[in-house]
């Protein structure tokens, strides 16, 4: 029995307005798992943000928020939730910090009106709407906290702070373009796959992973057959194998390469 651990944003979905979903990329979900292979999604995005969509597709289980949320077949394995105490700490962090936050949290997505703003934010909002996700909620409000958060850096940010105070208590991710991606520390991409494979009995070496972004690093990592979709330039050097662009039949090649099709 082998298990397939994919991200979604860049190979799964195009990461773009578009998100699409290529027709490859469907049937080779189909193939894989009538062959008796277990696919799990492991994903960045936290659990309300995998659209039906993507779970549609196919999968036996989903781990979100990089590690902090682990589901197999219904079952919550695993949650990672941060005090509200500390989630308010980062609040007043951030906004010393003068960055555009975004605190994910399992149900939803909250904002702070009282921090730095960018045409970045506006934008992330604007597909939301247009998503029918709620971006109306509030650091202020009564029922606030998160498990990750994500920052764009603005030309008034201080960069120097926000590594000094965040770094105590989350993994910082720089995905590029002045965005980060932060991680409560002990949970990663790799920490949820070592828990499934331990859970479910599987070795390591029947274990596959493929992703896009550094985000993806862990994960890769973690396992011995390490895929990169190709245009992931920056994850080449760290993986057994590099497919074709996601457009290209980049996920079902690399099924179509390790037999798991």
């Amino acid at each position: 029995m082998n298990i397939i651990f994919f991200d979604i944003d860049g190979t799964l979905i195009t990461e773009d307005d578009y998100m699409i979903i290529p027709e490859s990329t469907v049937k080779a979900l189909k193939m894989t798992r009538e062959k008796g292979n277990i696919t799990f999604i492991n994903t960045g995005r936290t659990k309300f943000n995998v659209s039906k969509k993507i779970r549609s597709l196919g999968f036996d289980g989903i781990i979100c928020g990089c590690g902090t949320y682990i589901e197999y077949k219904g079952e919550v394995l695993e949650y990672a939730s941060l005090s509200q105490d500390l989630c308010r700490k980062i609040v007043d962090i951030m906004r010393k910090c003068r960055v555009v936050p975004v605190y994910e949290h399992k149900d939803g997505y909250f904002f702070d009106e009282k921090a730095e703003t960018s045409q970045d934010l506006e934008h992330f909002k604007e597909f939301f709407v247009e998503d029918g996700i709620r971006t109306d909620r509030q650091a202020e409000d009564p029922d606030f906290i998160f498990d990750k958060f994500v920052i764009w850096e603005t030309e008034n940010s201080d960069m120097n702070l926000f590594r000094k105070e965040t770094e105590k208590y989350f993994r910082i991710i720089d995905r590029g373009n002045g965005f980060f991606e932060n991680v409560p520390i002990g949970y990663s991409k790799a920490t949820a796959i070592d828990k499934i494979l331990k859970i479910l009995n599987i070795p390591k070496e029947n274990a596959y992973a493929i992703g896009d972004s550094t985000n993806d690093l862990p994960m890769l990592k973690a396992v011995p057959n390490s895929i990169a979709m190709g245009g992931a330039e920056k994850l080449y050097p760290y993986v057994s194998y590099i497919t074709d662009p996601i457009l290209d039949d980049g996920l079902y090649n690399a099924l179509e390469h390790f037999k798991l099709i």
